[in-house]
């Protein structure tokens, strides 16, 4: 199982980017993880998934910017390490 933390910074907060994440997971299929807005203006996404191929177009379709409000400037991805989630929500 492929899991990453990923931290989007841009025009990511008030815009919907939360929600549509939240969407692309469950459109994709197969992810699942949390989203959550930082106090410092970003969003932090913890994601698993057993297929990479799922994966890799989770994180393609987030660099795009999952909402047409949203524009994300950086995201930074790296493997992670945490306690597997049954399902994908929002958090905080």
């Amino acid at each position: 199982m492929q899991k990453v933390e990923m931290t989007a910074q841009g025009r990511v907060q008030g815009v919907g980017f939360r929600w549509g994440v939240y969407s692309l997971a469950l459109e994709i299929g197969g992810i699942t993880g949390r989203v959550w807005n930082n106090d410092d203006g970003t969003v932090t996404i913890l994601a698993a998934c057993e297929d990479n191929a799922r994966m890799a177009k989770f994180i393609q379709e987030i660099r795009k910017g999952p909402t047409p409000f949203s524009k994300v400037s950086y995201l930074d991805v790296h493997l992670a390490n945490f306690e597997p989630y049954k399902d994908f929500k929002i958090s905080n």
